[in-house]
């Protein structure tokens, strides 16, 4: 060989070494971000699930990258979203947020990608696992405690308003855990030696009407665990201080916003769960091996200014069990 034909070639060969190392280099996981809600209601929730990532060894934009979808209430455009999300090859987990819309969107989008969900219902009815312990596919998650709470949201508002005999349930018919609901409150009401009166919203357009409604009928009302009213937080806290009613809500965030006062699992603490499920997948981990699991952590948390805005008097044991007075 010649030797300028010897030196071209040892050339183009040092050339593409560089190209070599950098197709080498391991990409960096992405995590795909399917949630119900937007950004502006669920900053810190954000902030939670990035700490379970960072307790699993994963930091966002050092050895992860998240990529954020937000449906911003409208649950019409979960379908696609998660479609678009699964379409990114890069996606090496979908977690699936806000609520068993997201999670139903995110398996119906694929059977490969691993998924984790936090959700309300019970996810082996809903059909996204074949059992708690062993999931058996693509998908596990974190289940919040709902129904046992939804009852005693009703006991701490009576001991609240003790005056008030009639109090109104917000219902959503067109979520499958309704029912069951319905009849665990009807008993929660009797025990406690309450009327129940039910509102049904179909749609966020009936929500006004429905609030026109239940003050005619009752005195307080308690707000369940629904996807579709915890989307519309801001609007159910303005009704219910526009119409002055007294009324219980299923997470923090709601006390914190400025209603009268919340009793129910730490969505924090779920989405931090998550997290951590997560960074677990992307080290190995099967979804199929990874237990359901359920949150444990609640909080009852009363917002002083409001109570004092309709004219309530704390009783002091129900201040005592509070984890959060709101001044």
């Amino acid at each position: 060989m010649k030797r300028r034909e010897l030196i071209t070639l040892l050339g183009g060969v040092a050339a593409a070494w560089p190209v070599v190392g950098r197709a080498q280099e391991p990409m960096t996981p992405m995590i795909g971000w399917l949630h119900t809600g937007s950004f502006a209601r669920y900053a810190h929730i954000v902030k939670a699930f990035q700490q379970g990532l960072k307790q699993a060894g994963y930091v966002e934009g050092q050895n992860v990258a998240i990529e954020y979808r937000w449906a911003d209430g409208n649950f019409d455009r979960l379908p696609t979203i998660a479609a678009d999300l699964v379409r990114r090859n890069e996606v090496r987990v979908l977690v699936a947020l806000g609520g068993d819309p997201a999670a139903l969107a995110a398996k119906a989008a694929t059977t490969t990608i691993p998924i984790v969900f936090v959700g309300g219902g019970d996810p082996v009815k809903l059909g996204l696992v074949s059992s708690l312990n062993r999931p058996g596919a693509n998908i596990t998650g974190i289940v919040l405690l709902s129904s046992p709470l939804l009852a005693k949201q009703l006991q701490f508002l009576g001991e609240l308003v003790p005056e008030v005999r009639t109090i109104a349930l917000l219902v959503n018919p067109n979520n499958s855990n309704t029912e069951q609901r319905l009849e665990e409150m009807r008993e929660a009401a009797r025990v406690v030696d309450r009327e129940l009166v039910v509102a049904s919203v179909w749609s966020e357009h009936e929500l006004e009407l429905a609030f026109a409604t239940i003050t005619q009928r009752a005195g307080a009302l308690v707000v369940p665990p629904d996807p579709s009213f915890t989307v519309r937080r801001d609007e159910l806290i303005e009704l219910a201080a526009r119409y002055a009613i007294p009324a219980s809500y299923p997470f923090r965030e709601y006390a914190v916003s400025g209603g009268l006062m919340s009793y129910g699992a730490s969505l924090s603490e779920a989405y931090r769960l998550a997290g951590i499920y997560c960074g677990r997948i992307l080290r190995g981990e099967k979804p199929a091996d990874l237990p359901v699991q359920q949150t444990t952590k609640v909080e009852l948390v009363i917002n002083l200014k409001t109570a004092k805005t309709l004219g309530l008097s704390l009783p002091l044991p129900l201040l005592g069990r509070a984890d959060e007075v709101i001044e």
